[in-house]
């Protein structure tokens, strides 16, 4: 790939290149989505698809495109270079569902906001759901946050792949700052201990939940061992 691509993604037919937004908790203004159909527009991109991860692909690039598409995109979507938060996806939560336990999308801001500018043995992704119907796909993601009237719940090492794994509870009823350090611990933990390239999921396969909480849930004054699963 050469400079001119970097951070866009080469398809199927080997020329032609996938560029995606960036949009904490799939959250848009009518200023975004007047930019993107404008960049649509002037570059004839042949598909514009909303991603499982609540982010927007312009579909189908040239390459000589690429550059220009970043730049005007601008912090719409940013370049790529190493492992990192793919993105954080968020349900309504207390903003307009009436079963919403807790504030999911304010979650998911603060998540995107602390982990977006660092790298990983390999791409995370994060899903916040307000409540137990677990719209935000929260057990099905490297990092998984759910909702419930007595607090939040986190998952770690869930995939939706070829090899679908349900993440581990590792804390049940924190608070939006437990929940933040928790997260902050566990993905520090991730960096430290995973293989390069190793998801969370796998990762979790091969060290055990008991390894983990013997070196890292044991040290959080917040998380009740006896109840983590």
């Amino acid at each position: 790939m050469t400079g001119s691509t970097k951070g866009a993604l080469l398809q199927r037919d080997g020329k032609r290149y996938a560029v995606v937004t960036r949009m904490p908790a799939g959250i848009v203004t009518p200023d975004d989505l007047e930019k993107i159909a404008g960049i649509g527009r002037k570059y004839r991109v042949p598909m514009l698809k909303i991603t499982s991860g609540q982010r927007f692909a312009l579909i189908g690039l040239e390459p000589g495109d690429v550059a220009d598409v970043f730049q005007e995109l601008g912090p719409l979507a940013q370049p790529e270079s190493a492992p990192c938060v793919k993105f954080v996806q968020a349900c309504l939560g207390t903003e307009m569902c009436r079963y919403g336990n807790q504030d999911s999308i304010g979650l998911a801001r603060a998540l995107e906001e602390r982990f977006r500018d660092q790298t990983f043995p390999a791409k995370i992704k994060i899903g916040v759901s307000g409540c137990q119907r677990c719209c935000g796909e929260s057990q099905i993601r490297d990092l998984g946050i759910m909702g419930t009237n007595r607090g939040w719940t986190v998952f770690f090492g869930g995939n939706a792949g070829r090899k679908a794994r349900i993440g581990d509870i590792v804390a049940s009823d924190l608070t939006a700052a437990e929940v933040m350090d928790c997260a902050g611990r566990l993905l520090e933990y991730y960096q430290r201990n995973a293989h390069a390239k190793e998801r969370t999921a796998r990762f979790m396969e091969r060290i055990g939940m008991e390894t983990l909480k013997s070196e890292l849930l044991t040290l959080l004054p917040y998380i009740q061992i006896e109840k983590v699963s």
